[in-house]
């Protein structure tokens, strides 16, 4: 039988890949399906705030959860976005706002100092109170554009360029980009835990 699992996140793109990863195995739902709203992203690193997502919405609707917390990480900035990728033009900003921020941000960067990587943090919980969460993780490296190319993906897609192909995010179909982004490394590494979680899990 298909076991139920809630999706703590309301982001639709990582909705729509997160599903189309999960769902020959899960009946997977997200949480705004059961009227959960997201909790506040209080933490300084990706594992913090996807356990802290995972935990809420397991909480809220007594199903296993998985929480993704991810962003863009750019060499020439120390490291920023970061944790705060999604909010890097403001709390209310959306994807267009955080292109352009990081744009002007790199505008004196040249091309071979533009590296960069998206990382990933999922976290899946059986309940709220689960001592034993399993955690994976994901990297994807490449480099920063100068400016947007393609018409897919969704956050800083048309700007991050697959280090292997040469092309951005929004340039590579679904299953190219699932097979090669960090949540899809991260889910891969899930589903590993997930059929042998270890001692103690």
């Amino acid at each position: 039988m298909t076991r139920r699992l809630v999706l703590a996140t309301d982001n639709p793109g990582k909705l729509r890949e997160l599903a189309a990863m999960l769902g020959d195995r899960w009946e997977v739902l997200p949480q705004g399906h059961f009227g959960v709203r997201s909790a506040p992203e209080t933490g300084t690193t990706f594992r913090a705030n996807a356990e802290l997502k995972a935990r809420h919405a397991a909480a809220a609707t007594g199903l296993p959860s998985i929480a993704d917390d991810s962003g863009l990480e750019v060499d020439a900035l120390d490291g920023a976005p970061g944790v705060d990728s999604a909010n890097y033009a403001g709390p209310a900003a959306g994807d267009a706002a955080n292109n352009a921020r990081l744009l002007a941000a790199l505008a004196a960067v040249p091309p071979p100092r533009r590296s960069a990587r998206y990382r990933c943090v999922l976290v899946f919980v059986r309940s709220f109170d689960d001592p034993h969460p399993l955690v994976a993780e994901g990297s994807w490296e490449g480099s920063i554009a100068d400016a947007p190319r393609g018409s897919g993906g969704f956050g800083y897609d048309p700007l991050f360029i697959d280090a292997a192909t040469g092309r951005t995010g929004a340039e590579l179909g679904p299953a190219e980009k699932n097979a090669a982004s960090h949540r899809g490394q991260a889910l891969r590494r899930l589903q590993q835990l997930l059929d042998d979680p270890g001692p103690g899990a």
